[in-house]
């Protein structure tokens, strides 16, 4: 099953995705701090937005340290080996959920509603990705294997493992 025709770089679409949305955020957080958005802003219960960013970002911070210093998935990915266990087993792609949860959550310290559109943004634009390169390539690696671990795991958000009949 395995396919020479189309072959994966080390790090996937990873680095063209996290810059992407960096820069998005960093403009986002910019236009804000400039008062461009200012109709956007949360006077009161600003704290609550403070807070929740920043277990998000805590959150983040825990995906990335699984995905890729517990379960050395730079490791995994050169042995060719499919990672479905531990927070895999949560999130096909956690190193990329966890810079969904960061630059989630540096837009919430804003408390600007108006930046809240990013999140999404970032969503679909992973979707797309994942979509027609890493997902093609790993159904092409691995086979049935991969195709029910797609249908058990959400791409991007955690949650609990569907096991399908």
């Amino acid at each position: 099953m395995k396919s020479q025709e189309f072959k994966m770089p080390a790090f996937g679409v990873g680095p063209i995705y996290v810059l992407t949305c960096l820069f998005l955020t960093m403009i986002g957080v910019y236009l804000h701090i400039k008062g461009f958005l200012s109709a956007g802003e949360f006077t009161e219960g600003k704290i609550y937005f403070i807070v929740f960013g920043i277990l998000l970002i805590l959150f983040g911070l825990y995906l990335w340290i699984e995905a890729v210093i517990v379960q050395k998935i730079n490791k995994k990915v050169k042995e060719k080996k499919l990672i479905t266990s531990g927070v895999y087993g949560f999130v096909r792609n956690p190193v990329y959920s966890a810079f969904i949860f960061i630059f989630t959550g540096i837009l919430l310290l804003t408390a600007n509603y108006i930046l809240l559109i990013l999140p999404f943004v970032f969503w679909a634009y992973l979707t797309i990705l994942m979509k027609n390169t890493e997902e093609r390539w790993l159904k092409n690696e691995f086979g049935k294997e991969y195709e029910i671990y797609l249908n058990e795991v959400n791409r991007a958000i955690p949650w609990f493992r569907r096991k399908n009949n």
